[in-house]
């Protein structure tokens, strides 16, 4: 039986690789497309702010445009949820509901009121994942039901998953035709608002136009230079550039105007015909790959936005300033490049992901040792690219709460941008009261001279703030309340992660049974050590031990959050032909193992591949079995 259908759109703004509203196309001899616009949903579930209302009213008419070159149109109707459908599946006699399954627990919430309503009132509900580059609920799965908390762990499980599903095929004029298309007259009842119909200011307007045509013209211009796709790596991009130097598609995916998929297999393409390319995490699949990690994440930990009652979080006691938070958001810290990110922020809703992380450092571990969520929360009202996931996951990564373990690491609000910007041009534009200090104090205006201040027509105290804080002292205090927390709660759920790749807690290591084949060629297994702990191997293995590597060579890289600062101590074991057999529980450890087993002192495990296992504050790595 083919059905009358409503199909919601919710994060998926977009005709391209849209697998549920294809299903929705193929089932159905009559299809409504809908947006439900509820207010009060956007405002208090999403705090959508002003600069993100235009960017989805230009998507949603982007939208209706795109539809109606197929012959269809979008409703967008005004109101609350359940009462938008429960009207309309009686008005227009609907027998099914399709929509894209989201992750975020609003959604969720939301998906399981329609279904609900689908049982009272007879319709069925179809949702599929399209805003995603997997499903996160196989990944938990492949996991054991709980979320891989480290990058690595979770590129182990990507592994035994395989490529992501590829993108469905385009939608085309002939699918609507096989579909009733809605009467005439309900486009033009049901149209795409105006800012000024729902009082959102037009000065509020930012560079950034909304809409899959826009998203899909960046995405077309980016993947030109193939050059620049292949050898991309983040860290080597400029937070401070006047043009971004990323892609800058982020808000397109946030709101569901590009699909992830396609760019991901777009740049496998790309990357099938270059002799080298860059590799995660650095590359641009990488950073699709954090994203996913963060959906994974956050779809299977509680209260994954906020501190309290966030099983990964440290509980720490933040300041609560309502003053100092205020100078932060509204770029009066006194420290012009962290004002002018800020600035940037609140006029075009979008910055460097290096400048996020700065700001972010600034407000929380770095110097005024404020609460994450209270940056969280106005990241989330500013940014146009604002995401539940990834915007919580990297405040808590950023203030050192989660996943990030370096957090000795500091960003200078002054050094960090005089590094790739040393004349300030960014500053100039974001700041024009600060426009004519000279290069040399463009960062710190407030050593100029009282002179060279009247100069260049800004008295600091008067025309712009004095610093805030003193970053030195307060970095200095902060960095001593961080060790303390982590002193207090390194035994905790947060620090002891059994599946992590990275302890610095570990008593003891014991290397258990692993079979080191024969030598000559075959699979290498990498062991990190760091510490003044033993570890026991085969004796058969020691003869096949690599001498020592500097830390260079092993090849740490800072803008890895889950690796420590490593010791200068790696062992190279090379195991011949080997395969890793999963066990339901590791081994019993082996305090004092049998004849065969020699002990290497002054080595704790640090990471290890494959991922290790725990038992009893045991490191034990995993059975290895030799092939025959």
């Amino acid at each position: 039986m083919l059905h009358r259908t409503i199909h919601l759109f919710r994060k998926e703004l977009r005709l391209h690789d849209n697998p549920v509203l294809l299903a929705a196309l193929e089932s159905s001899e009559a299809l409504y497309p809908v947006y439900i616009l509820d207010r009060a949903f956007l405002t208090s579930s999403m705090h959508i702010g002003a600069l993100r209302w235009h960017f989805l009213l230009q998507s949603l008419e982007d939208l209706h445009k795109n539809l109606g070159q197929l012959g269809s149109c979008l409703l967008v109707i005004q109101g609350e949820y359940e009462t938008v459908l429960r009207d309309h599946v009686q008005q227009w006699n609907i027998t099914q509901v399709t929509l894209d399954a989201e992750m975020e627990p609003f959604y969720k919430d939301m998906e399981a009121n329609i279904r609900r309503l689908g049982a009272e009132l007879g319709f069925e509900v179809l949702s599929l994942v399209g805003h995603s580059l997997y499903n996160t609920q196989r990944i938990l799965d492949l996991n054991g039901g709980s979320p891989p908390l480290t990058y690595k762990r979770f590129l182990h499980i990507l592994s035994l998953l395989g490529d992501p599903e590829v993108p469905v095929r385009n939608l085309t004029a002939e699918d609507f035709q096989r579909c009733r298309a809605p009467e005439p007259g309900l486009a033009e009842c049901y149209r795409v608002p105006l800012p000024v119909d729902l009082k959102i200011s037009s000065e509020s307007l930012s560079p950034w136009r909304g809409g899959e045509t826009e998203g899909l013209q960046r995405l077309e211009q980016h993947l030109t230079d193939q050059g620049w796709v292949t050898s991309f790596t983040k860290p080597r991009t400029i937070p401070n550039s006047l043009l971004p130097s990323t892609t800058g598609l982020s808000p397109y995916f946030s709101m569901g105007c590009l699909s992830v998929r396609t760019f991901f297999y777009r740049l496998s393409n790309i990357y099938a015909q270059a002799k080298h390319h860059s590799l995660p995490p650095l590359s641009l699949q990488g950073q699709l790959l954090w994203r996913e990690f963060f959906y994974t994440v956050a779809s299977a930990t509680p209260n994954f936005t906020q501190m309290a009652g966030n099983p990964i979080c440290l509980q720490i006691s933040w300041y609560k300033d309502a003053e100092r938070l205020h100078k932060w958001k509204t770029a009066q810290t006194g420290f012009p490049w962290i004002d002018a990110i800020m600035t940037q922020l609140r006029q075009e809703g979008w910055i460097h992901h290096l400048a996020r992380h700065a700001v972010a450092c600034f407000l929380t571990r770095g110097d005024l040792w404020i609460s994450w969520e209270e940056g969280m929360k106005v990241f989330e009202e500013l940014l146009l690219d604002a995401d539940y996931s990834i915007n919580a996951g990297n405040w808590m990564w950023l203030s050192a709460s989660a996943f990030f373990h370096q957090y000795t690491r500091i960003f200078c609000p002054v050094r960090f941008g005089k590094r790739t910007d040393p004349q300030g041009n960014y500053i100039r534009k974001y700041l024009p009261i600060l426009k004519n200090f000279p290069s040399k104090y463009i960062y710190e205006p407030w050593t100029a001279s009282e002179e060279e201040q009247k100069q260049a027509g800004c008295i600091i105290g008067q025309d712009y703030p004095f610093p805030m804080v003193n970053h030195k002292e307060a970095s200095d205090h902060n960095l001593q309340l961080m060790k303390q927390v982590r002193e207090e709660q390194h035994r905790t759920a947060q620090l002891t992660r059994g599946e992590r790749c990275c302890s610095t807690h570990v008593p003891c290591a014991v290397a258990h049974r692993l079979s080191p084949g024969t030598q000559g060629s075959g699979a290498w297994l990498w062991v990190l050590f760091q510490g003044a702990f033993p570890l026991w191997i085969p004796t058969s293995c020691t003869a096949l031990v690599v001498t020592v590597k500097t830390l260079s060579q092993v090849g740490e890289q800072e803008f890895e959050p889950f690796l420590p600062s490593l010791s200068p101590w790696s062992i190279l074991l090379p195991v011949a032909e080997i395969l890793p057999k999963a066990r339901s529980s590791p081994p019993a450890p082996t305090p004092q193992p049998q004849a065969g087993w020699v002990c290497l002192q002054g080595a704790e495990i640090c990471a290890a591949l494959p991922m290790p296992l725990v038992s009893q504050n045991i490191l034990v790595c995993p059975w290895y079995h030799a092939l025959p």
